[in-house]
């Protein structure tokens, strides 16, 4: 599908990167970019976990981050479940951007997606895209099990609206 481009330090903190300390800064460039790749695989293989745990089927899933980009490999089951893992991985801190290199074993119409402004609502959002205010559940349904609660959304964000029926 492409790159999809995600605000880096809104999203949900998945895995423990962040600014690294002074002691790091003077370590050797080397050590520094050994610790850079461990914390990428670690972060890796944590966000691989949680698309795991949340339930998206995706066959040879492999997840890479190289800085602020992460790659996504595999088949995901339908086109929903792959927007959302990649909705998954852009919506962790750190990331700003998301190569999406999977495949889809069943296609479907692709949603569009949507970066949560302050002051948006889902109500708000569904009224912009669908003309009707009641259709929220439409958009927090589209975006389980990464929404628990149709008010938890936060500037940032990016969310999944998918065309209606």
């Amino acid at each position: 599908m492409g790159l999809f481009s995600f605000i880096k330090d809104a999203g949900a903190k998945v895995f423990g990167i962040g600014k690294t300390t002074a002691e790091e800064k003077a370590e050797a460039a080397m050590e520094a970019a050994e610790k850079v790749a461990a914390n990428n695989e670690r972060a890796s293989q944590q966000l691989t976990k949680v698309i795991g745990d949340l339930g998206l089927e995706v066959e040879d899933l492999c997840v890479s981050i190289d800085g602020e980009t992460a790659t996504i490999n595999g088949t995901a089951k339908n086109q929903e479940t792959r927007e959302k893992v990649i909705l998954v991985v852009g919506n962790s801190a750190g990331i700003s951007g998301v190569e999406d290199e999977m495949s889809v074993a069943v296609e479907e119409p692709v949603a569009i997606f949507h970066t949560v402004q302050k002051g948006d609502t889902l109500s708000k959002i569904a009224k912009t895209v669908y003309g009707n205010a009641m259709k929220y559940p439409v958009i927090f349904e589209a975006n389980k099990p990464m929404l628990t609660h149709p008010d938890k959304i936060y500037p940032g964000q990016v969310l999944r609206i998918p065309a209606l029926d």
